[in-house]
């Protein structure tokens, strides 16, 4: 690893340099291939640096967003089929990923710890939304741009926030359990915020909202919990072949099933017939793969572990670069704003997070998990409704550029606040041994 690490390293240097001396001799044709290439190797050696890891997925993102600058075309459509369709597809797998490592004591945990949850729920579709506004206005955006700075700032917890929690020593149960009530709470909240705050600058259709959030998040998710019990549970019907080849077909069959059932017979039904096709397809899948890797061929327990970051990786550059395509122009001339607004907006949910639990007396593992929670959003969702729902690449700029800072800040205060972790909670203790 450490060979490929100095191998992607040096490359990276070379190619700058090469792209410098390009730039410098005015061929302008060859700079796109060689910054891509440069940008490529870069992103290689994070993912392969121990210290620089936490990086490598925005660096990824600055791969494709710059390849699609370069290169719309080759995100706009391949051969007649237009890839913005896969928005949705793509948000679907990533939020089934996420069902994956959540279980039903992870929403049932909030009676044990109500206080800390209310309160992060309280500050999380009250902060962000009205700090989305008051940005929106003071940098003078237009409406569909605005209207997806109010988006982002309406959106539940991001997934990323557990990983930063873990790292800076809070209450990783707490995050989790706030993640996962913050989503359950969105199909109603965020429509309601959004119409509220924004139905001025783009129409908000509610139910539309409503219903394709139940269809991007909720359903995939639901799909997911029944796949974590696929997966992780000991009993021995699911480390059996003809369960498993049953679930599989099971699975697989339903989703056949849900597909050829007319949407115009029911019209909820119809917004929500892709997030049931795909995740009763997806249950059928992993049970499949865990029936020829852990039994035909002995293969490791994890294997979902390994494979999840990388896919939700890949989907969210992916979209990232989709909405870039569209944009670009935009993108050009309001993108420098959208990144201070993106530092502004994440910030303002770190501080105003950390110091409202503070002053409310909880415990200072709390308050950090509560500062991430509030702080980083959920960027794919936002996307996705900016898309379907508003029907537009502007308003799904914010995301794309919010998205990603929300990781490097959040990286970066994940690893200061490790330096001095607070005391061990004893109740999250108990449940990490359980």
């Amino acid at each position: 690893m450490d060979v490929l690490m100095k191998l992607f390293g040096y490359l990276a240097i070379a190619l700058a340099f090469m792209t410098a001396l390009l730039a410098l001799a005015g061929l302008f044709s060859l700079i796109a291939v060689s910054l891509i290439a440069t940008l490529t190797c870069a992103a290689l050696f994070t993912s392969t640096h121990r210290v620089l890891k936490s990086f490598a997925f925005t660096v990824w993102v600055i791969v494709f967003v710059t390849a699609s600058l370069f290169y719309p075309r080759a995100f706009g459509s391949w051969f007649g089929f237009d890839l913005g369709i896969l928005i949705v597809p793509l948000i679907q797998i990533i939020m089934f990923g996420m069902g994956t490592t959540l279980n039903v004591g992870d929403f049932t945990r909030v009676a044990k710890m109500p206080w800390p949850v209310f309160i992060g729920l309280v500050l999380q579709f009250s902060v962000m939304p009205f700090a989305g506004l008051g940005i929106a206005m003071l940098f003078g955006f237009e409406p569909e741009v605005a209207a997806g700075v109010i988006l982002i700032g309406s959106c539940p917890g991001g997934v990323a926030s557990n990983l930063m929690t873990f790292i800076a020593g809070g209450n990783v149960a707490l995050s989790v359990t706030m993640t996962s009530c913050s989503t359950l709470a969105s199909p109603v909240m965020t429509p309601l915020l959004m119409k509220t705050l924004a139905d001025k600058l783009v129409d908000i259709d509610f139910v539309d909202m409503m219903l394709s959030i139940l269809n991007m998040i909720i359903v995939p998710i639901i799909a997911g919990l029944l796949a974590n019990k696929i997966l992780y549970s000991k009993h021995k019907v699911y480390h059996s072949s003809i369960p498993l080849t049953t679930i599989a077909i099971f699975g697989i069959g339903l989703a056949v099933v849900f597909g050829f059932i007319p949407g115009h017979l029911y019209t909820a039904f119809a917004k929500i017939k892709s997030g049931l096709v795909l995740g009763f397809a997806l249950i059928g899948v992993v049970a499949l793969v865990k029936w020829i890797i852990n039994i035909l061929l002995k293969g490791p327990e994890n294997w979902m572990d390994k494979a999840l970051p990388l896919v939700s990786m890949a989907g969210i550059c992916f979209i990232i670069a989709i909405i870039t395509a569209r944009s670009s122009e935009k993108l050009l001339s309001v993108g420098l704003l959208l990144i201070l607004a993106a530092i502004m907006h994440n910030f303002i949910g770190y501080i105003l997070g950390y110091w409202f639990a503070r002053l409310l007396k909880l415990e200072e593992r709390n308050c950090r998990t509560i500062a991430f929670e509030v702080g980083m959003q959920n960027g794919g969702m936002a996307s996705g409704l900016a898309m379907t729902v508003l029907k537009s690449a502007s308003a799904a700029l914010a995301p794309a550029i919010f998205g990603p800072w929300m990781n490097i800040s959040g990286s970066v205060l994940a690893n200061y606040w490790q330096k001095n972790k607070p005391v061990e909670n004893k109740w999250e203790k108990q449940h990490e041994q359980t």
